[in-house]
């Protein structure tokens, strides 16, 4: 049986379809629903979720402090604070965000996405893109660790166990 060249493009055509579709089906997959969060001002539910898992790597509960950022729910305060930034700002967050997301995928070859890993892969993967020859992900890692940083300091909660204490304004 002989193929014509548009029975061949059709075949080519719909095998590209189903490996791009496929392939970007596979990513979704991977990164799954994420639980539906009330009251977001700028981030997703998926970009709370990756957020949050972040910040409890770099802050973990019982880590260096007792409180943690999963005790502050850092990932709302963070969205709190990129409401008053602006749209590129917030679009580069994202744009990190979904990076660091499919990270163990993309650069590692896994088979899950950073939400998904344990705590202590998460912290590996992180510390990994700190020390990267890559500057896009130490780029990524320096930025989310600073802004998170700024954020979980800010928190009075956090002020006694850095020995940073409000003093009483005079009457």
């Amino acid at each position: 049986m002989r193929l014509s060249r548009r029975r061949i493009l059709h075949v080519s055509l719909g095998a590209v379809t189903l490996v791009v579709g496929g392939g970007a089906g596979g990513l979704l997959a991977l990164r799954g629903c994420a639980p539906h969060v009330d009251g977001l001002l700028c981030l997703s539910d998926q970009e709370y979720r990756t957020l949050g898992a972040v910040a409890t790597a770099l802050f973990p509960e019982g880590g260096a402090f007792p409180i943690g950022a999963a005790q502050l729910d850092l990932a709302r305060v963070f969205d709190g604070f990129l409401a008053d930034e602006d749209d590129d700002r917030r679009g580069d967050l994202k744009k990190a965000l979904l990076l660091l997301e499919y990270g163990p995928v993309v650069y590692e070859r896994r088979g899950v996405t950073f939400s998904h890993l344990s705590a202590e892969d998460r912290v590996a993967h992180f510390e990994r893109w700190q020390t990267s020859d890559d500057l896009t992900r130490r780029q990524v890692a320096l930025a989310l660790r600073r802004f998170l940083s700024v954020v979980f300091y800010d928190r009075p909660e956090v002020w006694p166990h850095i020995g940073y204490a409000l003093l009483p304004v005079p009457a």
